[in-house]
């Protein structure tokens, strides 16, 4: 009778312990509000400077930063960048995230890997003075690129922020 007990409560501790192991956690959005409102935020954020409309600049920013545990952005790196055009106003709108990054429970800092793509909205129409701008542009830009390796450690990827925009301000 008693190993029978005792053969009972081992399973249970033993169903409740592999639940425990199997059970994936679950991480909030690492931005106040989830994707929805990160991607509002740089959308009202972010502004394309006269340069990159001038320019018709498109391309690739990648950024890597770290966030502590009161959600202030830390360490801002850039990773790669198509045009240094690009950066200016992604840095600016990154300055204003402090107070809204979540990191996992028991981490005093979480790094975090953001792209931005920036793409001039062309009309209908194909005007040949818009193609003109967006290959003298590509013909033109200098990347900004890594000499040497960048270590990720564990790094969360967050969905890549497009940045469209028309000619006028």
């Amino acid at each position: 009778m008693i190993i029978r007990k005792m053969k009972k409560i081992l399973l249970i501790v033993f169903l409740m312990v592999a639940t425990h192991c199997l059970a994936q956690q679950q991480l909030a959005f690492p931005f106040q509000g989830g994707k929805t409102a990160m991607t509002q935020f740089f959308r009202d954020s972010l502004k394309v400077t006269p340069g990159i409309r001038l320019s018709k600049a498109s391309g690739l920013v990648v950024f890597k930063f770290s966030a502590d545990d009161q959600g202030n952005l830390k360490n801002l790196v850039i990773y790669y960048a198509d045009d240094a055009i690009l950066v200016s106003p992604v840095i600016e709108a990154m300055k204003k995230t402090n107070h809204k990054w979540i990191i996992p429970d028991k981490e005093k800092l979480h790094d975090f890997v953001i792209p931005f793509q920036f793409r001039f909205h062309t009309t209908n129409n194909g005007s040949k003075d818009d193609e003109a701008a967006l290959l003298n542009f590509y013909v033109k830009h200098k990347p900004i690129l890594s000499n040497d390796q960048i270590p990720l450690n564990l790094a969360t990827l967050l969905p890549a922020i497009t940045v469209l925009y028309d000619n006028e301000q």
